[in-house]
């Protein structure tokens, strides 16, 4: 009886996701192709906060210095304290690409009290930048942007009235680590923020893709600049809410940007996870004790059940059934195998595992550790 209540109930939670969540596994790029003379010639300059990235930077650069972009554009890099010169890598890819005369290194002072790493940076950025600018792209020094990418952001934002336009970009799929994990990062993110509830100005639902956020400059302005969410560590969701709210904003998977981040093996993945996850949680035991138990019966339950009586076990290969069918728009996109799919409940046990790390860590006063800094609540404020 017990196992059949639990099998009952992983079923309906599928069915809901399928059917009531915003669609939102519906994961697919259909960006229009533009001509690039017929988008407005809009003002935009792009900000990059950098701390080591001299393994990426200089294919980032490059790409944004060939922008099939007709309207003024200058990309400012804040290197952000590196010790593997990275502004020096990132000053060659410039000269290299033929346009050094739009590009510039800033030096970013030390971190203030109170303020993530990121959005220092940024906000170092933005000091630098023009103040009549129309638009402000974040954009990370590992994404590589197809020529048209910023045309299309631009095109999306002045056809919809966008504040913010968003794009998840497609992260490296290489590795057999990468293969197995990578795709469900997006699809677990996408379950969380629908971007149709994302874009829906009726819903509080808001979420942004740090690599890839083009920002209205009075939109900016009027909360208050990244002062207004220094203290964020996920940044760019915490934007997002701060935007939504007398503006609109939209979320959606691009082909035009892709990251050139390798994670090689699992545990490289696994502090990916981590070093967000319990933020996520907003560091509460209560919250981590339910998605414990969620995790539990939406992914593992069906797959265990098969080892139970005939109804048990019909519900869980149904359970696991959507699941599955659920799962393939997001290797699709990933160009990876359907067969890829079954594997979804091993995938999310092991990001229950990262997300529980997490929690360890932030209670050991690691939270939130990226190159050298632990950003977590409790070590900024």
């Amino acid at each position: 009886m017990v196992a059949e209540c639990v099998g009952a109930a992983s079923l309906a939670i599928w069915l809901y996701l399928l059917l009531a969540r915003g669609k939102f596994w519906q994961i697919h790029s259909d960006e229009p192709v533009l001509n690039p003379q017929t988008v407005p010639a809009r003002r935009v300059a792009v900000i990059v906060p950098a701390r080591d990235e001299a393994a990426t930077v200089g294919k980032a650069v490059s790409s944004l210095l060939q922008q099939d972009y007709t309207g003024e554009l200058h990309t400012w890099l804040v290197d952000d304290h590196s010790s593997d010169g990275t502004a020096d890598v990132a000053r060659s890819a410039a000269r290299e690409a033929g346009h050094a005369d739009r590009f510039t290194v800033i030096k970013a002072a030390p971190l203030q009290h109170g303020w993530t790493g990121k959005l220092w940076a940024l906000s170092e950025g933005l000091k630098a930048a023009p103040a009549d600018v129309d638009y402000y792209l974040f954009t990370d020094a590992d994404i590589v942007h197809a020529p048209g990418n910023i045309s299309s952001l631009v095109a999306r934002a002045e056809s919809g009235s966008f504040d913010l336009v968003s794009s998840m970009v497609k992260l490296k799929c290489e590795t057999l680590s990468e293969k197995l994990l990578i795709p469900a990062f997006t699809f677990f993110f996408f379950m969380l923020y629908p971007p149709a509830w994302v874009q829906d100005p009726r819903r509080s639902t808001a979420a942004a893709a740090g690599g890839c956020m083009l920002i209205r400059r009075q939109a900016l302005a009027r909360i208050g600049g990244v002062a207004a969410i220094r203290d964020q560590l996920i940044d760019d969701c915490a934007l997002a809410r701060a935007l939504k709210p007398g503006g609109r904003i939209t979320l959606a998977p691009t082909s035009k940007a892709c990251s050139v981040r390798g994670y090689g093996d699992w545990g490289e993945v696994g502090r990916m996870i981590s070093r967000t996850a319990f933020t996520q949680l907003r560091y509460s035991i209560l919250i981590l004790g339910a998605v414990v138990a969620g995790m539990v019966f939406t992914y593992l339950a069906p797959p265990l059940l098969l080892g139970f009586g005939f109804r048990p076990a019909a519900l869980g290969a149904a359970a696991w059934f959507l699941m599955s069918v659920s799962y393939l728009p997001s290797l699709r996109f990933n160009r990876l195998s359907k067969w890829w799919a079954p594997l979804l409940p091993l995938v999310a046990a092991f990001y229950l595992g990262a997300t529980v790390y997490s929690a360890v860590e932030y209670w050991r006063g690691c939270g939130g550790s990226w190159k050298g800094r632990h950003q977590a609540a409790s070590a900024i404020t």
